[in-house]
């Protein structure tokens, strides 16, 4: 067989043998890598193939924002759960991060495994003297049993007296078909939890933080 110029030495290619720009002058990857990715690695003097996947966690791959679009009305001695007028926050441009979280009758189902940080906020306009508001945040792990990780709220003397609170609890969710959350009003009284399809009155914030 013919060559051009000098015929390749019969031996390993070594580093020598290469030329930056065998690297360098290849397309460049300008987004985060896919989990399938793989880098190139010496493992202990052996190389081996490497899939992203397996070089730590991607950082905080889901933000996402809810709120209380109109006000809840609640009365007397007992629980109001909040299962209607949710929305995505859509108003000044806000921060989304991921496919989101997805929503049906107040019960909200994670967009894949993770360690969660849920954060709830409120305000309230107490409509009778000595009132109290308590937020349970609810989760259940069979997609069934619900049971209160957190509670929170405020006391009001008077009727007219306005407050706003703030919860936040982690969730480990493995599996996305079992594990998700909701959120129910405790009170003895009545008032308003308050709403708007315009300004985040009453709120869930839901944070990826890392891997299950």
């Amino acid at each position: 067989m013919a060559y051009i110029g000098s015929k390749p030495a019969n031996k390993p290619v070594v580093a020598s043998d290469l030329d930056p720009a065998v690297i360098t002058g290849q397309t460049a990857l300008a987004t985060s890598p896919a989990d399938t990715d793989e880098f190139l690695i010496s493992d202990a003097g052996v190389l081996k193939r490497l899939d992203a996947s397996l070089v730590g966690s991607a950082g905080i791959t889901v933000v996402d924002q809810w709120r209380l679009a109109a006000n809840l009305s609640i009365s007397g001695n007992g629980t109001t759960a909040v299962t209607a007028n949710l929305e995505r926050v859509d108003t000044l441009t806000p921060g989304f991060i991921g496919t989101g979280m997805s929503e049906s009758s107040g019960v909200f189902t994670f967009p894949q495994t993770g360690i969660y940080k849920i954060t709830s906020n409120w305000s309230f306009l107490a409509s009778a003297d000595s009132t109290f508001l308590r937020i349970n945040n609810e989760i259940t792990t069979d997609n069934s049993t619900y049971e209160t990780t957190t509670e929170a709220g405020v006391s009001h003397a008077e009727n007219g007296q306005y407050s706003t609170g703030s919860s936040a609890f982690t969730f480990d969710v493995t599996n996305t078909t079992t594990h998700k959350v909701r959120f129910r009003f405790r009170h003895n009284n009545s008032g308003s939890v308050l709403g708007s399809s315009t300004v985040s009155k009453t709120n869930f914030l839901f944070e990826r933080l890392g891997d299950t």
